[in-house]
């Protein structure tokens, strides 16, 4: 069976985080500049081979300030770490249209397994005629695993923000052509 490429339409996908503030709200953000690319046997999402990057200068939390200290080294460090990337390891199915996407996430250097959950919603074609199959992505992780850490400490007791990042991403991947032999 050949190998089928997909690649992410960015128009028409997303990638977003939150995070407790004070731990009675969330703050929400994005990153406005990932790339995603995925190798599938033949049209079998199970198979999936999911190669991922993410440019941490592209954060948006529509606070440049926030974004400014966000990229820095309290946080990302993103002059000396600009990219976060992951990779699958595998696909393990948890019900009709849902998997858990096994992986290594790499953040300023530091690569850790991580479990994502997937809902696949499906293939169609475009009004041009090229497939398009759409995937809903959600997961938590623990922002000091990666070695990051910052935050103040509350008079109330608690801390300014959790340890805990919740992820969630919309990806629109789109079929590739196949060259045909001749």
């Amino acid at each position: 069976m050949a190998n089928t490429k997909w690649a992410l339409d960015p128009l028409h996908s997303e990638l977003g985080f939150k995070i407790k503030h004070l731990m009675i709200t969330n703050v929400s953000g994005s990153f406005r500049n990932f790339h995603i690319e995925m190798d599938t046997a033949g049209e079998d999402f199970r198979t999936a081979q999911v190669r991922f990057t993410a440019d941490l200068n592209s954060i948006s939390t529509n606070n440049e300030q926030r974004d400014a200290h966000l990229r820095n080294g309290d946080f990302f460090d993103a002059d000396n770490y600009p990219q976060m990337e992951f990779r699958s390891t595998g696909i393990e199915p948890s019900g009709d249209d849902s998997f858990i996407l096994n992986g290594e996430l790499t953040l300023k250097g530091i690569s850790k397994p991580v479990r994502l959950n997937v809902e696949y919603s499906g293939v169609t074609k475009d009004p041009w005629g090229t497939e398009r199959a759409g995937f809903t992505v959600t997961g938590k992780i623990k922002r000091s695993d990666w070695g990051i850490n910052f935050n103040s400490v509350l008079e109330t007791g608690g801390v300014a923000l959790s340890d805990e990042v919740r992820i969630s991403a919309e990806a629109q991947m789109v079929k590739q052509a196949t060259a045909v032999p001749a």
